[in-house]
């Protein structure tokens, strides 16, 4: 099979599997439904896996390639391509494998959703907009891709239409969005402005005549124009990777169903713009200021949205704050220019919280869809798979040695520490502190959910919907389509990391997809001190990262395994310390009294004063009263009297004489 025509193939599988389920459906039924995008899928990472071999074991190289033309207009040229290099193979490789778990997963916890194929139909459609995305050669298919994955991620927030809750949710996200991609927008602009061309190669060379320009946006002030470039694309990003200030649509999509929940939080939308930023490394390193504004706000991401991780109760939530915080240490990574370690904890976290979110959903399934871990407790014995599954995504997470969290986290929290670059400093303390937070919220959330005795009763006469607390039957494991993608998910979430870390990180792997200046690369310093895989886990023994996640164990085993009295404590000793941590620091109360209820006075002034006032009623019921006003004067002349026409008729020859012998 030729390469062009796999390329094809690895994208179009999900687009024409999503067709046939969501236009098809009684034709092919529910079980046509899930075979057909499974099979899509599932093909899609075969390809997937066959290009990654060609790269490790045939020697392929970068392959940039123009499918289609669209048109060319001023001399742009605006095209259909795929950059196969990689970066684009390792990221097509994680999307489609977690694709195809979610995929499988869905069988079981949406069983009896009358929903099914249309939920099928929107998570291959899913998979092809990120795998579009990853692939692209130019800015036109990036933004597609871009705008395909957060429409479909509305679609799939708003799944469950019928709550209001659920509908808001999907609009947030949607919203929200629309704010960052209208920096993205401004970005990709400022590059066409720049070079002429959308074309990443030919942009790319561009890189360093552009970094000697500069622009006056508001006059007397220059600004250099690639950090204008730089830090308009990142809005984009700080929007799709929901980095504060615009990460507020993130916590409330866990409306979604689980599966879509470790679909857009693990492995595609919200890595998105972490990967963006890495493809852009060309542009970014000529940029130190946009680089530092990356580097703080990721961090000011990943201890912020840790801490309120500590005080949330929905077992789903607490997963998505951990995902904002995981977020803000990639992002951290690429201020300081730590691309490839960025892009490698994409790849390790993608596996262990994709495990984090599905083995949520199975908990989830097994109480009825209670979510709140205030009535769980006791699971280990009644759902040991999903116990032991979760235990391990958890120790990824909290980067217990050995597992693949480890060896990208620590990546990440070394180059931060070698770096020099304005604002390091304060960075590496907030990722530092972060060890100790994520360590705490993954452990209470272990021992909430399957420690301890059971905080819900069984009771088999209780009505339709039981309150709180309250099951129908016994908990009990999950069908094998919910565990067989648990344990998959599993494997790599423990070996991953041990055995790429020297590839993907010292051994020059994304050379031919990332540009770093030697000033900037720390990476390249960490390598003077990397002696194999194995080494750095028992040197990580004797380092601030363990000690401070053993810390965060001992605090958690303590309070929510032997002594909960104490959380309660607590909370009642600093009530308001608490209630800004579990109000999230009222950012979303902040922009609905700033930008929210403004923009709904404004709205409702302009459809009063603009849209019924002016336009409906003066430009269309006042010409229609003007109309019927000027014809109801003329009917009076429609007397039915002949000596009146003729009378008419007389003046009017009159006036048309006097007008001819005037002029």
């Amino acid at each position: 099979m030729a390469l062009e025509t796999t390329l094809l193939l690895i994208p179009l599988l999900p687009l024409a599997a999503a067709v046939i389920a969501g236009l098809m459906r009684k034709q092919v039924g529910r079980a046509g439904a899930h075979w057909v995008t499974i099979l899509g899928v599932a093909v899609s990472f075969c390809l997937s896996a066959w290009v990654l071999y060609q790269q490790v074991f045939e020697g392929l190289g970068t392959q940039n390639i123009s499918v289609y033309t669209w048109m060319v207009s001023g001399g742009i040229r605006f095209e259909v391509g795929f950059l196969i290099d990689h970066l684009t193979t390792l990221i097509m490789c994680v999307v489609t494998f977690v694709s195809l778990m979610v995929h499988v997963y869905t069988i079981g916890y949406m069983a009896h959703d009358p929903g099914y194929q249309r939920f099928f139909s929107y998570i291959a459609l899913f998979t092809f907009s990120m795998l579009m995305l990853v692939m692209s050669n130019n800015f036109m298919q990036l933004f597609f891709g871009w705008e395909a994955v957060g429409l479909v991620s509305y679609l799939l927030i708003g799944f469950w239409f019928q709550r209001e809750s659920a509908v808001f949710a999907g609009l947030k996200a949607f919203l929200v969005n629309r704010v960052g991609d209208f920096g993205f927008l401004l970005g990709i602009a400022g590059v066409l402005f720049a070079t002429g061309s959308l074309d990443y190669s030919e942009v790319f060379s561009q890189a360093p005549e552009i970094a000697t320009r500069t622009i006056s946006i508001i006059p007397g002030m220059e600004w250099k124009l690639i950090t204008l470039i730089c830090v308009c694309l990142f809005i984009g990003a700080m929007g799709k990777s929901a980095q504060a200030p615009l990460h507020v649509w993130l916590p409330d999509s866990m409306e979604g169903p689980t599966p879509i929940s470790a679909l857009i939080h693990a492995a595609t939308m919200v890595t998105a713009g972490i990967f963006m930023v890495a493809r852009m490394s060309p542009l970014f390193e000529f940029s130190d200021a946009a680089l530092s504004f990356v580097l703080l706000v990721g961090a000011f991401t990943a201890l912020a949205m840790g801490l309120i991780g500590i005080v949330q109760n929905d077992i789903k939530r607490v997963i998505a704050y951990s995902t904002l915080s995981q977020l803000g240490y990639m992002t951290v990574a690429l201020g300081v220019s730590a691309y490839s370690a960025a892009i490698f904890h994409l790849m390790t976290h993608a596996f262990f919280k994709a495990l984090l979110f599905l083995g949520a959903g199975s908990v989830i399934i097994a109480l009825h869809h209670q979510q709140d871990m205030r009535f769980m407790g006791g699971l280990r014995r009644k759902m040991p798979i999903t116990w032991a599954t979760a235990w391990i995504g958890a120790l990824a997470l909290v980067g217990f040695p050995f597992l693949s969290g480890f060896y990208s986290k620590d990546a990440v929290i070394e180059a931060v520490a070698e770096s020099q670059r304005y604002g390091s400093d304060l960075a590496y303390w907030a990722v530092l502190l972060g060890v100790l937070v994520t360590s705490f919220y993954s452990f209470r959330l272990l021992y909430l959910t399957f420690h301890g005795e059971p905080r819900y009763r069984v009771d088999h006469s209780a009505g339709e919907h039981p309150p709180d607390g309250v099951l129908h039957q016994e908990a009990h494991e999950s069908p094998w389509v919910v565990t067989v993608p648990l344990i998959l998910l599993a494997i790599p979430s423990v070996i991953i990391g041990y055995l790429t870390i020297q590839p993907i990180l010292f051994g020059g792997w994304l050379n031919d997809s990332i540009s770093v200046q030697a000033q900037n690369d720390v990476i390249a310093d960490l390598a003077h001190n990397f002696h194999g895989a194995s080494a750095m886990a028992i040197h990580a023994l004797g380092t601030e990262p363990f000690w401070l996640m053993m810390t965060g164990f001992a605090l958690a085993t303590f309070i929510y395994l032997f002594r909960p009295s104490v959380a309660e404590t607590l909370e009642r000793g600093m009530p308001g310390l608490y209630r800004f941590v579990l109000n999230k620091y009222y950012i979303d109360e902040l922009y609905q009294a700033v930008f929210v209820r403004r923009a709904v006075q404004i709205g409702k002034v302009l459809w009063e004063k603009a849209d019924a006032g002016l336009i409906d009623g003066v430009l269309v019921n006042g010409s229609a009263r003007l109309v019927g006003a000027v014809a109801g004067r003329i009917r009076l002349w429609q007397t039915g009297y002949l000596f009146q026409y003729a009378f008419a008729m007389i003046i009017g020859l009159i006036g048309i004489l006097a007008i001819w012998v005037v002029y």
